[in-house]
């Protein structure tokens, strides 16, 4: 059984049937719970709903699950209907792509927050004690551990438990990851909290660049570890991964043995760098400097460039002699004005490094050409790159 990480932290009140009560709080992102709590059921109307969570009333639901789903849905669609006055007003209000950017996360960030006030009770054995509730126990296995009858029952946001059930099948499926071969014997399978490998083009950019000469690898912030078995793959006999989460360190472990690379790959849990040197360094930090608002989000945001400035600092002193840094970022943040290209020059230059060359990669995900995406001038003229690096 692979490591897992409890959210269980705080307690939960509401009154019911003029009883008070109380369940563990369940929050992956450690949000705090809600301080006003009321019951919903099947004749709850969505208009309703929706006013009390707009004034920041949590829905405990007592009624048919299918239906809870239903609210859920329908929430969203109140929340993403915007008056044709506030539309007519964000054009002004974006004066540039940096501030669309800050709007969108301001827009997405009150979304969740009313879409999270929907709740539902989970039994200490993971079971729901709701009418027509699926079998949702491996997924909260997989997430959290073997259930503990003495932590007694919790209470979890339905998104949250959406996000639950939705990662266990992509870690019972897999991503196929074709530069890592033929089916079957190339798929990740990513565990709760670890960032999936969904955008391809900078696994691919690593599996076509070229090696330098025969030694130890380093991949820094290996998540699900593709990027190890890539390089193990490609015929690099020993890859020293690090990460700091051990979720990801496991989800890393347990894909590692399944496609036979193991033993090419000791993983370590470390802030960035471990000991020693090594003639290859990969490391693909955040692609946006920002501040996260989630767990899963530190895959996204790295808060003021800390694990990209940390990378570029360390990396003269950790790379063996003719050795290469290969770091893979997307121009995404320079479009959005929250990072220039001559930024990124200057810490190269500043921490003694070179580039040797640069590969190049047009993102294939759909809001790449979807005009109606949000922040789509940004993302249509994305280029994500592979920077070689050397020391000057």
């Amino acid at each position: 059984m692979s490591t897992t990480v409890s959210p269980l932290s705080q307690t939960l009140h509401w009154t019911e049937a003029d009883q008070p009560q109380q369940a563990h709080w369940r929050s992956e992102r450690g949000a705090p719970p809600p301080k006003r709590v009321v019951l919903a059921d099947d004749t709850t109307s969505a208009d309703t709903a929706y006013r009390l969570a707009c004034e920041g009333t949590a829905l405990l639901w007592r009624g048919d699950f299918h239906n809870a789903r239903q609210l859920l849905q329908a929430l969203a669609r109140r929340i993403d209907k915007t008056p044709a006055r506030k539309q007519r007003k964000a054009p002004k209000e974006a004066g540039s792509l940096a501030d669309a950017f800050h709007l969108h996360r301001q827009a997405q960030a009150q979304r969740a927050r009313v879409l999270n006030m929907l709740l539902l009770p989970i039994n200490a054995d993971y079971s729901i004690p709701l009418r027509r509730a699926p079998n949702v126990h491996a997924a909260c296995l997989a997430a959290w551990g073997p259930a503990d009858a003495a932590a007694g029952n919790s209470v979890i946001t339905l998104r949250e438990l959406q996000g639950v059930t939705s990662t266990h099948e992509w870690r019972r499926k897999g991503i196929e990851i074709p530069a890592l071969g033929e089916p079957p014997q190339n798929r990740i399978h990513p565990h709760y909290g670890v960032y999936s490998p969904v955008r391809g083009e900078y696994i691919d950019l690593v599996a076509k660049a070229p090696l330098p000469p025969a030694g130890i690898a380093f991949d820094i912030g290996t998540g699900t570890g593709v990027l190890a078995a890539v390089l193990a793959r490609r015929g690099v006999a020993q890859v020293v991964a690090t990460d700091m989460d051990p979720r990801a360190l496991a989800c890393a472990r347990d894909n590692l043995a399944q496609l036979g690379v193991a033993q090419q790959v000791q993983l370590l849990q470390a802030d960035l760098f471990p000991e020693g040197q090594a003639t290859l360094i990969v490391c693909n930090p955040p692609w946006v400097p920002a501040r996260p608002g989630s767990p899963i989000e530190h895959a996204v945001y790295d808060e003021d460039g800390r694990m990209l400035l940390g990378f570029l600092a360390g990396l003269k002193s950790y790379l063996a002699p003719g050795g290469e840094g290969w770091l893979i970022l997307s121009d995404f943040a320079e479009h959005l004005g929250l990072r220039t290209r001559a930024e990124l020059l200057e810490a190269f230059e500043r921490n003694g490094l070179k580039v040797l060359d640069r590969l190049d990669a047009k993102p294939v995900h759909p809001k790449a050409t979807d005009a109606t995406a949000a922040l789509h001038a940004a993302r249509a003229a994305e280029v994500t790159s592979l920077w070689r690096l050397a020391v000057a």
